[in-house]
């Protein structure tokens, strides 16, 4: 594997645990990496180039699956992400979005880290082929009681591999101010 993109996948799932700065970086590398594949066009990819490495990417089929529970300003979400296969992935990064604003202090899980008023991003750890990573769960606090709050989960960063079923790695949960326990 092309030593950049083993250097680009570790930044990036350190930047979930080194802040929003970190985050920052990995998005503009992340991000730069379509206009080079973009560039390549239908010339082909350059040996050994972005889009080369692109074009070499593993296939996974990462899936979210979890609840939610929303009770007094607070959001309990517990989640597993599993990875179908056909390839392991080293690590990957799940996006936690919300449509109230979070309270200003939070007391986040390990490899996790506030991305947002209203997002937060977890790294999942190695998923194996056919298996699922680290166990993420929170307790998050909202900035001020409402009475649902919509979560939507999807994938955030996964070393570029292609997922050709988004459907089981991108979700919207209502969840009401209830105490009552959604699934996804």
């Amino acid at each position: 594997m092309d030593e950049e993109v083993v250097a680009v996948r570790r930044g990036a799932a350190r930047s979930v645990v080194t802040g929003l700065a970190g985050l920052a970086g990995a998005v503009g590398l992340l991000c730069a990496a379509p206009g080079a594949a973009a560039a390549a066009g239908a010339a082909g990819p350059e040996p050994g180039g972005p889009a080369a490495a692109a074009a070499a990417a593993p296939e996974a089929d990462v899936a979210y699956h979890g609840r939610v529970a929303l009770a007094r300003g607070e959001l309990r979400v517990w989640l597993v992400p599993w990875n179908e296969g056909p390839s392991e992935l080293p690590d990957s990064t799940v996006r936690l979005r919300l449509s109230a604003e979070l309270a200003d202090r939070q007391d986040l899980a390990a490899g996790c880290v506030r991305a947002g008023a209203r997002e937060v991003v977890c790294e999942t750890g190695p998923l194996p082929r056919h298996g699922q990573g680290r166990h993420i769960g929170l307790v998050l606090g909202l900035k001020e009681p409402v009475p649902e709050v919509v979560v939507r989960i999807d994938t955030w960063w996964d070393g570029g591999a292609a997922d050709r079923n988004l459907a089981n790695n991108q979700h919207a949960v209502l969840a009401l101010d209830t105490g009552d326990t959604y699934a996804f």
